[in-house]
């Protein structure tokens, strides 16, 4: 058996990170590679030693064989794990390895070439009595080949890129009317993704589940799985929450489950860690769909159930150890949950976003947490928009559920748009909570794509509280609130949440935001604020950002509050004006040079964090003078408006 002593990642993110975890773990070395745009990132920091492979584009860096390969041999390293993605399903890449005298941590070529190919796959399993879909993947079809099959099929059916994954090259066709145009979308996609359009057609569940077994093998004639996982919640035909084990499932259909998968291993001699992917329809049948010939992205879920460290299990397979435990042996305790959080906007169809995580705390105390970046790295549109996942372990499937929503909630993260909100709002959904699962579920319930608007009364009076407490003077003259000397007193604090100017005004363990009045109560903790304003409630994280701005997250969500700046300036500057309360870009001026402006006029608006904030007079006065242009970059505490208050009759 060959000892593994150094091990390259051929990857990126966070599968580098949980790589790099198991190594240290067993006095394995590491080497990371990176591209240029990659080379701050936390997987290049951890490694021992770190190979630069060239320009941030996939094709100049991570997808090139001959600079991953070269970067083992400079370092030594003995082996190479591909992670997912990239080169982890490439044959040509673990031929290279096997060429160059290097363990390839998975499996031979000859497995992921059968795989690779959904075609070839679908009829493997077929002649080994792995269930398949009705379905047509006869090799080298014409296009007339295709419209003839598809009727025999029967629609709605799935045109499926024979060389694909990650939901490209994959169109559903609901009538004949629709195949021609459908299948050249298809064909397009596929040869732009793979550089193969060639494609198959599948009989078409529209109430499907997916799910999907882990299995293992090694070179010793062993083969097990290790249970059974939901995949089903999905937005453009990819993962974006997975479970384990699949609920709702009777101990004789997970047993079914794990069986075919094993013996779709056994079918192509497999090696290694591999995931067999199955459609699961409402009348208890399933059908073969796929085998991914790697480690998968929802891994967690089973190594929490089962107490298994999956990577390690890997490295032993690797080495040529025989697997460390025999079916009977593989047992789970309670349910995982797991979500995707991508730099995207659900609100938008899913437009993945880039920038710089100018605020990140990740929620370790309640979640595990698979990160590829930390607070001050950029997110680059090179690569896949995935910056973490969040996993939990409960008892039941509803207690790693709350755990989960939980989670989200003291996820702390501003500077890109991300769908933390969106998968808050699934995970609360009632018939997410009650098992009712199938691949088309956000079609079913589109009211989960709609942002849920947080009240900006309740998140007004939340960062009055959290100003208040952290107000280090006791001295009404010196106090961010406006106190009055004479007759009863009472606080008034001026903000800008989001944007948008509310002024909150406090008196005798009541409030008031504009004609709403209640009585208010409060429970502070350095990071959290629990609020109850008459019959609303509010609970939320906060984080402050200078003297003057708070954000507060609410359900995964981002709100910028900001003291208002020109009440600030003429307190602390010789000369009043308005200062900027965080650093962005100057979007617009609302007014010139010797303008008068009342009360609530919008002055100037900055960007920051993907969002704008507009400073607006809260007394009368007079603009005097701009100390920036629409476009410039300022920093926190930058004069912008020299501004005087009109004196008082």
């Amino acid at each position: 058996m060959a000892q593994i002593k150094k091990l390259l990642i051929a990857n990126r993110g966070e599968i580098a990170r949980r790589i790099i975890r198991t190594c240290r773990q067993q006095g394995i070395a590491t080497v990371a590679v990176y591209s240029e745009a990659d080379a701050t990132l936390p997987h290049v920091r951890e490694a021992d030693q770190a190979v630069c492979l060239g320009p941030a584009p996939a094709r100049e860096s991570y997808l090139v064989i001959d600079k991953v390969i070269a970067a083992a041999k400079d370092t030594g390293a003995d082996a190479i794990h591909p992670g997912y993605g990239f080169l982890s399903e490439n044959t040509a890449f673990a031929a290279a390895c096997e060429n160059a005298g290097i363990i390839f941590v998975g499996p031979n070529a000859r497995a992921i070439e059968v795989m690779g190919d959904k075609a070839a796959a679908r009829q493997l399993m077929a002649t080994s009595g792995v269930p398949v879909l009705p379905g047509f993947d006869e090799e080298g079809a014409s296009d007339d080949d295709l419209v003839r099959a598809s009727e025999q099929v029967g629609f709605p059916l799935l045109i499926k890129a024979v060389a694909g994954g990650g939901g490209k090259g994959m169109r559903v066709v609901n009538s004949a009317s629709e195949f021609t145009e459908a299948l050249a979308a298809a064909r397009r996609e596929a040869s732009g993704a793979f550089g193969d359009d060639r494609v198959l057609l599948e009989r078409y569940l529209p109430t499907a589940r997916h799910v999907e077994v882990q299995v293992f093998a090694d070179n010793h004639g062993n083969a097990v799985h290790l249970f059974e996982r939901d995949c089903s919640v999905q937005r453009r035909h990819q993962k974006i929450i997975e479970e384990a084990p699949a609920p709702g499932l009777d101990e004789a259909t997970r047993e079914a489950f794990g069986h075919a998968a094993v013996q779709a291993a056994k079918a192509i001699d497999y090696r290694g860690a591999g995931t067999v992917e199955f459609l699961y329809g409402p009348d208890g049948q399933f059908y073969f769909m796929e085998m991914n010939t790697r480690l998968q992205v929802e891994h967690p879920v089973t190594e929490m159930i089962t107490g298994e460290d999956l990577v390690a299990w890997q490295l032993a397979v690797a080495a040529g150890e025989p697997l460390s435990k025999a079916q009977g042996h593989i047992t789970r305790h309670g349910h995982a949950m797991e979500v995707r959080l991508y730099a995207e906007n659900p609100e938008q169809g899913f437009l993945p976003s880039s920038g710089l995580l100018s605020h990140l705390r990740w929620p370790h105390e309640v979640a595990r947490v698979d990160a590829g970046y930390e607070n001050g790295d950029r997110v680059d549109d090179h690569y896949d928009p995935m910056i973490a996942k969040l996993i939990c372990h409960g008892a039941s499937r509803n207690e790693a559920r709350q755990k989960l929503i939980t989670a989200l909630e003291a996820l702390e993260l501003t500077g890109i748009h991300h769908n933390a909100p969106f998968l808050h709002r699934v995970l609360n959904d009632d018939a997410f909570a009650g098992g009712e699962l199938d691949t088309r579920l956000l079609e079913h319930r589109p009211q989960l794509l709609e942002a849920n608007g947080t009240d900006p009364a309740l998140l007004a009076l939340a960062a009055s509280q959290v100003f208040a407490a952290n107000n280090a003077s006791s001295s009404p003259w010196q106090s961010l609130q406006g106190w009055r000397p004479l007759g009863r007193r009472f606080r008034q604090t001026l903000l800008q949440v989001d944007g948008d100017l509310v002024t909150v005004r406090e008196q005798d363990g009541c409030a008031a935001v504009g004609d709403q009045q209640a009585p208010l109560s409060a429970t502070l903790t350095d990071h959290d604020i629990t609020l109850h304003w008459g019959n609303l409630g509010l609970r939320a994280r906060h984080a402050r950002k200078g003297d003057h701005t708070l954000l507060l997250f609410v359900a995964g969500q981002a709100h910028a509050v900001t003291l208002n700046p020109s009440r600030e300036s003429a307190r602390h500057d010789e000369e009043a004006g308005f200062i900027a309360p965080m650093s962005g870009t100057i979007v617009a001026l609302h007014v010139s040079a010797g303008d008068t402006v009342a009360a609530g006029d919008a002055v100037i608006t900055l960007e920051a964090m993907k969002m704008e904030h507009t400073l607006r007079a809260t007394v009368p006065g007079t603009v005097h003078d701009f100390h920036v242009a629409a476009g410039d970059s300022v920093s926190e505490g930058t004069l912008l408006v020299e501004f005087e208050e009109t004196a008082d009759d």
